[in-house]
């Protein structure tokens, strides 16, 4: 299973929006084929190894990520081509959120008279795939919010200068999380600020995989439609949404159109929009994991509201002074009881700067 998981990270970039599967086949012992998901409409991660493995399929093993489907989709089900194939047994990590699966495949294979077993190493199952399995569960994407900050906790100098706070290793990461999303999510104020393009710049080479590099849709949340369409967002390749309270201002709307971008109204209140609503919006697009980069206001608004899944922080080795501008607006933190708790997941140097991975300690 360990191996199936490894061969599952070959479709961290490119699945969208499905997840991420690897499969190994075993028989008396010995891998016989071996296989991973690359791209939604091409054959599952199931198929690949059963296509390896050929006629050595029957009476074997197959290790899969993820509870084979049920259901026609875009490709036929695996579990019959598993059937088919005269496998004997087959665990699963972990059985599949989606509704239309759901345990349906480890049964369709068991009345089959195929032995299932499932949940060995589903943490690690899991991880691989927290948009696909946050969209079938909670309705909504994965969030995970990026900032640079140095090491007194600024983000930029009182000017709003921030360019540049963290080094060159470290922005290169940036782009693998980008690459890793399927959106990338803004402020309106951040493009006014900074006007940033939130695209992916790597190359497939350097992503270690074949193909096109699939750029991630550009979410701008944008209440009252004052986003410039003179914006270099636009001008970047990929796709552009504008979220906004109202689309009724016509000449804006259009100004946006038609640099390309798409325009769509979710519900707001006096705060501005409603981010539960942006998320579940996005949920319907089949948007997996929503990439935020953003300023203190909707970072710390998405903080606030729980909706952050997880915080990948830089910090830098700088001090910008007590002036500088900090890195998430948390109103209402007035007492320690208050403060909002983290458990982290993962810190690891980063060329001249380090990388904290954290987020919400698990419920109980």
């Amino acid at each position: 299973m360990a191996r199936a998981l490894q061969l599952a990270r070959h479709g961290l970039y490119t699945t969208h929006p499905n997840p991420r599967v690897g499969c190994v086949i075993v028989r008396d012992g010995a891998r016989v084929g071996e296989g991973w998901h690359a791209r939604a409409g091409e054959p599952h991660a199931e198929i690949h190894a059963l296509r390896a493995a050929g006629a050595r399929a029957r009476g074997a093993v197959a290790y899969v990520t993820l509870e084979p489907c049920s259901h026609h989709g875009r490709t036929p089900p695996c579990s019959d081509a598993l059937i088919e194939a005269g496998v004997a047994r087959v665990v699963a990590a972990m059985q599949d959120p989606n509704p239309q699966v759901a345990g349906q495949g480890l049964a369709r294979l068991a009345a089959a008279g195929v032995e299932t077993a499932c949940g060995l190493m589903a943490r690690e199952a899991r991880a691989l795939n927290p948009g696909f399995i946050s969209r079938m569960e909670r309705a909504r994407p994965w969030v995970r919010v990026k900032s640079a900050m140095s090491l007194d906790g600024r983000t930029a100098m009182a000017s709003g200068e921030s360019q540049w706070i963290t080094g060159e290793a470290a922005r290169a990461d940036v782009q693998r999380w980008r690459a890793q999303a399927d959106a990338v999510m803004t402020g309106r104020g951040t493009v006014l600020a900074d006007d940033p393009s939130l695209n992916v710049r790597l190359s497939a080479a350097t992503l270690a995989f074949e193909g096109e590099v699939r750029q991630p849709l550009r979410v701008v949340l944008d209440t009252h439609l004052r986003t410039s369409p003179d914006a270099r967002l636009f001008a970047a390749p990929g796709k552009v949404l504008v979220l906004c309270a109202d689309t009724s201002a016509d000449a804006r709307r259009a100004a946006l159109q038609t640099r390309g971008a798409e325009v769509c109204a979710v519900t707001a209140h006096a705060q501005g929009l409603d981010l539960r609503a942006v998320l579940h919006a996005l949920a319907a697009r089949e948007i997996n994991e929503v990439h935020v980069e953003a300023g203190a206001t909707l970072s710390g608004a998405l903080i606030a509201a729980g909706l952050a899944d997880e915080l990948v922080l830089y910090i830098a080795p700088s001090l910008l002074g007590d002036t500088g501008r900090g890195l998430f607006t948390l109103p209402g933190l007035e007492h320690l009881q208050d403060r909002v708790e983290l458990e982290l997941r993962d810190v690891r140097r980063v060329g001249r700067d380090w990388r904290i991975v954290a987020g919400p300690p698990p419920r109980a």
